[in-house]
């Protein structure tokens, strides 16, 4: 396993980790918040408000990697297109320069 990817999945582990952690902090607020609830109670209402923000959390962390890797085959797209224009101008620029050279020393020779 590359380096790279090693680093990454281990970030993703670790932003995943913390957001359970911003979950269980969200429940734990709401339910204070509910004080007649009896302790089996709170804990089934964190239990199901932590599920609910990580599959929220979840469908949104999804849905930013889908975008992200659209926006990326895009961007490597257009970055060809430039590429592509940069190359053409510059070897027309050299081929443009050869010949007015050429014709230049050709004039330079005639006299």
């Amino acid at each position: 396993m590359p380096l790279d990817q090693a680093v990454n999945e281990i970030e993703g582990f670790l932003l995943w980790e913390a957001e359970k952690d911003r979950a269980r902090t969200r429940a734990q607020d709401f339910c204070a918040g509910l004080p007649w609830l009896t302790d089996t109670q709170r804990r089934e209402v964190e239990l199901r408000y932590c599920q609910d923000q990580r599959d929220a959390s979840r469908t949104y962390l999804e849905r930013i990697a889908t975008r992200s890797a659209a926006l990326r085959t895009e961007y490597e797209g257009v970055y060809r297109a430039l590429r592509r224009r940069l190359i053409t101008a510059f070897l027309s620029g050299t081929v443009a320069v050869a010949v007015l050279v050429t014709v230049v020393a050709a004039g330079l020779n005639a006299r």
